[in-house]
């Protein structure tokens, strides 16, 4: 059986320097149910730590677990003993038994990098340390990358930006959003990051802009497909017209990708009144 405190250890180490793991614990089970309250498993993407009980619910969950990883979720999930997943109230209250799994992604805190510093970067980078994510921001000009500016906790490198981005460590967990002040700046910055596969490269403009910048990095040889990755125009399309309404914007777009979801109002009034705007 592994020790409580190697299941702590584990936990520590994914939060503070990966790789992500799936926390899974076991949070309730039917009366007659063999399985202890309060067992957990992490399942990281090829190997486990500790167990549920084994048979097909650990097999189970396990699957389920290493589906959720890309998708950092954190969700309450219901199985029956045997395995099967349960979905809907009418469903979970008619089987026999149940187990009741919290499954929780468990990783560094996301990296949200801003290249720009101006208003639209600037509330961008505020809204991203609302939401919990490590922020960077990069500007070559001192008025727009300084610590005063930012009145949140943010990296702020002020330098070239081509080198400055070369040298910024990006992975699946980095969030990019291009807002500088101008197409030149834009294609130079997305040319140093594009096939570096971030979790997401996003880049603001209008759609004839961004066409011309896409269109000058594919003839240099930029791939192709790293590039049909880069949304653009940037955000979600709910009428966003100040910096602090683009970033909700963006943010959006950005919580969309990393978690999932439609994108569309949950009240049908919301999805009536949205279909009437188009």
């Amino acid at each position: 059986m592994t020790a409580a405190s190697d299941i702590a250890r584990a936990l520590l180490t994914a939060a503070r320097e990966g790789p992500a793991v799936a926390s899974c614990t076991v949070m309730s089970a039917t009366a007659g149910v063999d399985i202890p309250l309060g067992a957990k498993m992490l399942v990281y993407a090829d190997t486990a730590l500790g167990d549920i009980g084994g048979g097909p619910l650990e097999e189970a969950v396990s699957a389920f677990a290493r589906s959720a990883i890309p998708r950092h979720l954190v969700q309450t999930c219901v199985f029956t003993p045997h395995g099967e997943m349960i979905e809907g109230r009418r469903a979970i209250e008619a089987a026999d038994a149940i187990v009741e799994i919290l499954v929780e992604v468990v990783e560094p805190a996301a990296t949200l990098l801003v290249v720009g510093g101006g208003h639209v970067g600037l509330a961008v980078g505020q809204l991203g340390a609302m939401l919990g994510m490590e922020v960077a921001i990069i500007d070559d000009r001192e008025d727009y990358a300084n610590e005063e500016r930012f009145p949140y906790e943010a990296n702020v490198i002020c330098g070239d930006f081509g080198e400055e981005l070369e040298r910024f460590p990006i992975s699946a967990n980095t969030y990019i959003v291009l807002v500088s002040r101008g197409h030149k700046v834009d294609e130079l910055a997305l040319r140093a990051v594009a096939e570096r596969d971030a979790g997401y490269v996003g880049m603001i403009g209008s759609k004839r802009r961004t066409r011309t910048v896409l269109q000058h990095l594919a003839e240099e040889g930029v791939e192709r497909e790293a590039l049909d990755r880069v949304f653009t125009p940037i955000g979600l399309d709910i009428g966003a017209e100040t910096p602090e309404e683009i970033a909700v914007s963006v943010l959006g777009e950005i919580i969309l990708v990393r978690r999932g979801g439609g994108a569309q109002p949950m009240s049908e009034h919301g999805r009536l009144l949205a279909a009437g705007r188009r």
